[in-house]
């Protein structure tokens, strides 16, 4: 067995068109690597929930749905350990803190405003970089 750290760890790195229609095979393609990489778990669905999320954020609202910007995405796993997803999109980036809140009174009804709150809710670790234009996720595996 090699003690070298990282050495079981298994990513992946692609991109793909801002239409709607890619997020679905998007987030299959990313739960099979973590499948194939020794990474499903029981918390896997909270994954393809975020990362659902992520996508869509990044088309919709980074990327303006221009079929000619693209979202890149890295997955890595390390089994035992933990699940990293970055998204970046090709737009401006935004500010993350000047978000409404989608559970203040006034957003109850809002029909959008929710994802960021979805990932921070099944991910353990949620941030922002790169003046907003990539989230960067994780999950611990038990």
């Amino acid at each position: 067995m090699s003690s070298q750290s990282g050495s079981n760890s298994s990513g992946e790195h692609f991109s793909v068109p801002s239409k709607i229609s890619e997020i679905g095979p998007a987030v299959e393609r990313i739960s099979e690597m973590f499948k194939n990489a020794g990474c499903a778990s029981e918390q896997l669905s909270d994954v393809e929930i975020a990362t659902f999320e992520a996508l869509g954020n990044a088309m919709i609202h980074g990327n303006a749905r221009n079929p000619n910007k693209r979202v890149h995405i890295s997955c890595r796993c390390e089994p035992g350990k933990h699940i990293s997803i970055v998204v970046r999109d090709e737009g401006n980036g935004f500010d993350p803190d000047r978000v409404p809140d989608p559970t203040s009174a006034e957003n109850l009804e809002a029909e959008h405003g929710r994802g960021i709150l979805l990932m921070k809710t099944f991910m353990d670790d949620v941030h922002y970089e790169a003046g907003g234009t990539e989230v960067h996720m994780s999950k611990k595996l038990p």
